[in-house]
């Protein structure tokens, strides 16, 4: 969650932030008779862009499978500003935790484009989870994959540059809606807006346009008719390669503490 760091602002609060690409969460990874029953009764729901799926304190009464579209999670501070802690792709699965845990819903989801979804009940997970209680087996996957998650977003947001930080998430919004051209461009086809990336990124939006000027000067990022376009994606992916070396040595450290916890 996003907290005030003495001074900082909550606007300039580090925040965990992750683009998820393929497949999330736990649905996916049961085998294909469980994920049979429980699809079995699920209802269907489209979303139009803008749209909220549900709100931070909603009840968590069941979970829904993205099928076709684009979702963000978000949350928003007291003053209204927002932070972009996922974007989900088709195949990923929204609220599923809330379904375990019975808690209120953390954060919002909303769609980013019209999005086509199964539901899943909460009553129709835990009647599928009582006649197959190997699907907690699945849980421990879950969970340290949100783990290594927080860890990687932790460190990136703690020790990288804004520059590198934008790169990161350049190059991870175009595996969902990026399209390669020639010469190995890649153009994002989707208009996002100054502040939902300046909110994935973690900043404010003043620091996204000097980050944003820093590429453009090296012509590694341009824009046209309101499409960020990846000019060179080898130089993208070097400015952001320090995160993988960063982060294995704190991931290391994560994982000796979790293990050490569940000893």
């Amino acid at each position: 969650m996003v907290h005030k760091l003495g001074s900082t602002s909550v606007a300039e609060a580090p925040v965990i932030r992750k683009v998820i690409p393929g497949v999330s969460g736990i649905l996916p990874l049961l085998p294909q008779d469980v994920s049979a029953q429980l699809f079995a009764n699920a209802a269907s729901r489209y979303l139009k862009a803008d749209e909220a799926l549900f709100r931070a304190g909603d009840a968590g009464n069941g979970c829904y499978v993205l099928n076709q579209g684009l979702l963000k999670v978000v949350i928003s501070s007291p003053q209204g500003a927002e932070r972009i802690l996922a974007i989900l792709g088709p195949g990923t699965v929204a609220g599923e935790l809330s379904v375990i845990d019975g808690r209120p819903r953390s954060a919002s989801v909303f769609a980013i484009k019209d999005c086509d979804l199964s539901f899943i009940s909460k009553a129709a997970f835990e009647k599928c989870a009582q006649q197959h209680p190997e699907i907690y087996r699945y849980l421990v996957v879950v969970l340290a994959g949100r783990l290594r998650e927080t860890s990687d977003a932790v460190a990136a947001d703690s020790f990288l540059t804004v520059k590198s930080r934008l790169a990161r998430a350049l190059l991870e919004l175009a595996k969902f809606v990026g399209d390669e051209e020639a010469h190995g461009r890649i153009v994002i086809r989707h208009k996002i807006s100054q502040s939902d990336l300046a909110a994935m990124v973690g900043i404010a939006r003043e620091n996204l346009s000097r980050a944003l000027s820093d590429l453009r000067g090296c012509k590694l990022v341009t824009r046209s008719m309101g499409y960020y376009c990846l000019n060179d994606i080898a130089a993208l992916k070097r400015a952001a390669l320090y995160t993988l070396a960063l982060l294995s040595l704190i991931r290391i450290d994560t994982w000796g503490g979790f293990l050490n916890l569940i000893q």
